[in-house]
């Protein structure tokens, strides 16, 4: 087993990691999870403690309204008694009116503000207990008074009262004579914070902070009591702001939730107050009634980040075992591949997916390196003819130059053209000039000896490189090569059955060993084209 070599790591490697894709991946999920079970629990709970709260706040604000209906019934009543056993004939003795009054109001002790006698026009006549100037102020515009005075006992609208300076509430009976006429009408009235009346539901809170009951006259638009004591006798919200209120002002009666005036939400529950029309309202805020609700959320919340952590901590150390294989080898390629390490097969350590990927870099590693002489090959040479390509020869030709430096040798450089080749191409088509070309290449090679370059660098242009050549006689060498080129292409090629002549115009230059490879290239193109413009199968020799 080699050694293992594990690379520095860097920020984008881990980032572009398949490791950390997968562990994001995975991490999505686990989250996405508990993202899901966070918000179908707390849904579920919530929903589930709604319809628990709701019923506990439609029963708590039941018993209070039953409370308060059976509170003023039991003063309706009381009045009307009293009213139906007042002497008519004391209606014109105030003193006699006024000590039979303070009689049965020592008695009767539910109208805690007092008692008090109303003509039809409107004007007291007598009072219990003794208010100050009673006799100056004029209830003809009283809502519980008209309703007397039209034979009907009723319950008025609460108001402070002008003599008690007091929330109170008023109720009225009419006092008939013997022929069932109303005569006056008997008022009685109690403070709404009297003991044994609404004292109870003004300190009474649900929860713990602003939780408790209101007590609403919807014909007055008006609270009438509240836990809240800066809402008693306060109006009601107006339409909008609150959408049960609105419900409940409409007629609705039951429990729901909904976000007060003061945007708070809140559980609320609304129950009729039959002897009056008013209604009770139940209410506790969410944030209490759901408190359960917000303990689960945190309970929730901590231990999914809990379990992601050590979920991200064993996954990360779980892949990183499973896939240290595959690290080694990314590694170990990557070396290769900055020739830090030869290129040889990577060992195969388990036959797992791991292990027949690795197995497939090994079969591709020995595809490359069996593949790798025919690659530079074919870099180096024409793919048509076999011979060196242009890239081949610039190389070899400075190759050359460079030896014969050393050597004090000559080199000369024929460039060819063919003659003619574009009427085959023309007349026989693409394929017939191709083999032309093929054919073309194995003539000239045989012409060459072993030190000899022959290379196609492009169309119908073949360059032939002799190095090592004796200076006395470099040019008749040169000579002696082209006229060899000129005759093997004489005779006629035969193609697709079909015969075929071709000439070549050859430019010749020598090295005078001042000149670089790209001059001397360029100089035999050059007499190759006065070469051709001379009649074509001729040679011509570059003159310095």
């Amino acid at each position: 087993m080699p050694k293992k070599y594990y690379g520095r790591t860097s920020l984008p490697r881990i980032f572009n990691s398949v490791v950390t894709r997968l562990l994001v991946l995975a991490l999505c999920i686990v989250i996405s999870g508990s993202v899901l079970r966070y918000f179908v629990l707390t849904h579920f709970l919530r929903e589930d403690l709604s319809a628990v709260v709701e019923n506990q706040q439609l029963a708590l604000a039941t018993y209070v309204a039953h409370d308060i209906d059976g509170k003023i019934v039991q003063r309706q009543v009381l009045l009307e008694r009293l009213a139906a056993s007042l002497p008519t004939r004391l209606l014109t003795q105030p003193e006699q009116l006024r000590a039979w009054l303070k009689e049965h109001f020592d008695f009767q002790t539910l109208f805690s503000a007092g008692l008090f006698v109303v003509t039809p026009n409107g004007v007291p006549i007598a009072d219990y207990p003794v208010l100050r100037d009673p006799l100056t102020i004029n209830y003809a515009d009283r809502d519980y008074v008209k309703a007397g005075l039209g034979g009907a006992s009723f319950v008025g609208r609460p108001v402070v009262g002008r003599a008690a300076k007091e929330p109170v509430l008023p109720i009225s009976a009419p006092i008939r004579n013997e022929s069932g006429v109303v005569q006056a009408v008997l008022v009685g009235v109690t403070a709404l914070a009297a003991p044994g009346f609404l004292d109870s539901l003004l300190q009474s809170r649900i929860g713990n902070a602003t939780g408790g009951f209101l007590l609403v006259s919807p014909r007055d638009k008006l609270f009438v009591a509240s836990s809240d004591l800066d809402k008693v006798l306060k109006p009601t919200p107006p339409p909008g702001v609150d959408v049960l209120h609105d419900r409940a002002m409409a007629g609705f009666r039951g429990a729901g939730i909904t976000v007060d005036e003061q945007g708070v939400e809140e559980v609320a529950a609304m129950v009729s107050v039959p002897s009056t029309g008013w209604f009770v309202v139940g209410r506790v805020p969410s944030s209490e009634a759901f408190a359960t609700v917000g303990r689960m959320q945190h309970f929730l919340i901590k231990n999914a980040v809990f379990a992601i952590l050590v979920f991200a901590v064993l996954s990360s150390i779980g892949l990183y075992f499973v896939l240290r294989h595959l690290f080694y080898a990314a590694e170990h390629a990557d070396r290769m591949t900055r020739d830090e390490l030869p290129l040889e097969p990577l060992p195969v350590v388990r036959d797992d997916e791991v292990g027949h990927l690795i197995s497939a870099f090994n079969r591709l590693l020995i595809k490359l390196n069996d593949h790798q002489t025919e690659l530079t090959r074919m870099a180096h040479h024409d793919t048509l003819t076999g011979l060196p390509n242009r890239a081949h020869l610039s190389e070899r030709l400075r190759q050359v130059l460079a030896l014969a430096r050393r050597n004090e040798t000559q080199v000369g450089l024929l460039f060819m053209d063919l003659d003619g080749f574009k009427n085959i191409n023309d007349t026989l088509g693409h394929e017939a000039g191709d083999e032309v070309l093929r054919q073309v290449a194995k003539r000239f090679a045989n012409t060459l000896r072993e030190s000899d370059t022959l290379a196609r660098i492009g169309g119908d242009e073949f360059v032939l490189l002799l190095s090592d050549l004796e200076d006395d006689n470099a040019e008749e060498a040169v000579s002696t090569v082209a006229a060899k080129c000129i005759d093997a292409l004489k005779t006629p090629f035969f193609i697709f059955g079909t015969s075929c002549i071709v000439g070549v115009s050859i430019g010749i230059a020598l090295w005078d060993r001042e000149s670089s490879a790209d001059n001397l290239l360029r100089a035999a193109d050059r007499v190759m084209y006065q070469a051709k413009k001379t009649g074509r199968g001729k040679y011509i020799i570059y003159k310095h």
